[in-house]
């Protein structure tokens, strides 16, 4: 398997995660994550997070308000340097956020590298989503 094609399946375990992630099963988001203190997330609903155990528990909180949907992203552009990779494109999806509906349509980026013998992400980079915010505002 040539490096970008294990770049490419590590993108779709992702997205296969994050859907798993809406019912609140984070198993695949454990597996697919460096759990190295240096990944970072910026996520659609703002803030910033560093180190595994930081980005998992946003995860997990997300999950906790999450359901019913899934995520997926196209226009994928993959780019492979050495022992990291990025990929960038479009992620979509419709879910139910803190009760509300919602869709989204945004520019992502996630970094990638090869560590142990796979490729595990270690940044996840997504456009602010205004509504998820104004979702998750509703319930404070």
């Amino acid at each position: 398997m040539s490096d970008e094609d294990g770049v490419r399946e590590a993108s779709k375990q992702f997205y296969a995660g994050l859907t798993q992630m809406l019912d609140g099963d984070l198993s695949v988001m454990d597996t697919i994550w460096s759990h190295d203190k240096t990944v970072t997330a910026m996520h659609p609903i703002d803030g910033r997070e560093t180190g595994w155990d930081a980005v998992r528990n946003s995860f997990l909180q997300f999950s906790k308000a999450a359901s019913s949907g899934s995520v997926e992203l196209t226009n994928q552009l993959i780019q492979v340097h050495g022992d990291l990779a990025y990929e960038i494109g479009l992620e979509s999806g419709k879910f139910s956020l803190a009760g509300q509906p919602i869709t989204i349509k945004q520019r992502v980026t996630n970094v990638y590298r090869h560590e142990g013998g796979a490729w595990k992400m270690v940044h996840h980079h997504a456009d602010l989503s205004q509504s998820m915010v104004d979702a998750l505002k509703a319930l404070v």
